[in-house]
């Protein structure tokens, strides 16, 4: 009992440290200790008999072993990124969606900016940093209550691009490691999924805007908003669009004799595409690298911050009961399946993170038990992008905060809506298909 206490009192630590603004390298450890002292859990190696457990080991542990499986991709991930947004590529690209939707689809054209770039490869955050200036000129020149922007960027970038088959984002590879599955996996049922996610969540994102219109809110300009240089030149849209068809052909072409490795080969012909055919635009192509890099250090930092949290939380008797209760539900191994993910990365705060202390656990358990492969990559996508948006999730806290400066108070209802509701009613739909036996 001392010990669930311990669980689930640190994760709402976790969670609250996080929405006071403490940063999550140092969240993430003192969460842990939290843990670790009310499950009566060694602080140091030298105090834990051969064999146990101990709160140094298993955080360090979950840190460093995400760093050295992932760290390459997040690396090329945030470079690619970066380099799009300093030759101008991904503004070039996003300028075309908006050009082309005009004043009137404001908001689709902010997502569909967003789902472009997402689905392409873009970092997420990246992806926010970028469009944020257009989404807030748009907004604007709508006069639609700022406090919907953070809600739009998610929508169009952690919902139904991130998770669905073929997307190059991390969420949708790290199950092939445990289930030598491919990135299409369960592909039909993926497509259904996705444009229900889509669809639902921007009538949603109207209808609430809507509704805050009818009680009197409106723009309201703030003197910090950053200034677009529509001076500048860009490449055409074209030559932004290639560089994102590069990495998805890539990751296609290699995922069969690669696995998850081939997203190294797919973001670095990204790289290298977008230097080639956009060079000329770039405000400094080394400094862009640098930048990412550094950004890469800090986006796989806060998630192994969460994932060693989660090292220290699945040593714990507690941890144990509530994998055993959620492994025994009744009916189909995909209802715990996605159960068992999305509570773990609402705990860990990182859908990512939550799928990589889920799977080693639950994939063995659930492929001696026969389950189909493909629908429970699928399921298990899905169901890792909904209760990791929780307020204290690294992508949420930096885009409501650093880049949209907006509150949660303000802005996180929408969000949550959008991230997490939305991402749940997702993977409901999609065992109902795969227990019917559609794409199986």
């Amino acid at each position: 009992m001392l010990s669930m206490i311990g669980l689930i009192g640190g994760l709402l630590l976790l969670i609250y440290l996080t929405m006071k603004g403490m940063n999550i390298l140092v969240v993430g450890p003192v969460a842990a200790l939290f843990v670790a002292v009310l499950s009566g859990m060694p602080l140091f190696p030298q105090l834990a008999a051969e064999g146990e457990a101990d709160l140094v080991t298993n955080y360090m542990g979950g840190f460093t072993g995400f760093v050295a499986a992932w760290y390459l991709m997040f690396l090329l991930g945030s470079v690619f990124g970066k380099v799009m947004e300093d030759s101008g590529a991904a503004d070039s690209v996003s300028r075309f969606v908006v050009d082309k939707m005009g004043m009137k689809y404001a908001v689709l054209a902010v997502v569909a900016s967003c789902a472009i770039l997402t689905y392409g490869g873009v970092s997420l955050f990246v992806v926010a940093f970028s469009v944020y200036p257009m989404a807030l000129s748009l907004f604007k020149q709508a006069d639609l209550p700022r406090r919907f922007i953070p809600a739009a960027l998610a929508l169009g970038s952690v919902t139904f691009t991130m998770t669905s088959a073929g997307s190059p984002e991390i969420q949708n590879w790290i199950p092939i490691e445990y289930l030598g599955t491919t990135p299409y996996a369960g592909w039909e049922v993926s497509i259904i999924v996705a444009v229900f996610m889509a669809t639902f969540g921007y009538w949603w994102l109207k209808r609430m805007i809507k509704k805050a219109l009818a009680k009197g809110e409106r723009f309201e300009a703030r003197k910090e908003d950053p200034i677009i240089d529509e001076g500048r030149p860009l490449p055409n849209p074209i030559m932004g669009l290639i560089p994102l068809l590069v990495v998805l052909g890539l990751s296609f072409a290699f995922h069969d004799s690669l696995k998850q490795s081939a997203l190294i080969i797919a973001l670095l012909g990204g790289v290298i595409t977008t230097y080639l055919l956009n060079r000329k635009y770039f405000k400094g192509f080394w400094g862009a690298v640098s930048e990412g890099t550094v950004g890469a250090l800090i986006a796989i930092g806060n998630t192994a911050a969460v994932v060693g949290f989660g090292g220290v939380a699945k040593a714990v008797p507690a941890f144990e009961t509530a994998v055993t209760a959620m492994t025994s539900i009744p009916g189909s191994p995909l209802i715990g399946g996605a159960i068992a993910v999305s509570v773990i990365a609402g705990m860990t705060g990182s859908s990512s993170g939550g799928q990589a202390i889920a799977l080693p656990l639950l994939a063995p358990h659930y492929m001696d038990m026969g389950v189909n492969t493909e629908a429970l990559h699928r399921v298990v996508s899905i169901s890792s992008g909904a209760l990791d948006s929780l307020p204290h999730n690294g992508y949420v806290v930096t885009t409501i905060r650093s880049i949209c400066n907006e509150t949660h108070e303000a802005a996180y209802g929408a969000v949550g809506a959008l991230t997490v509701i939305v991402p749940l009613i997702g993977v409901i739909i999609a065992i109902v298909l795969f227990s019917l036996g559609f794409g199986i």
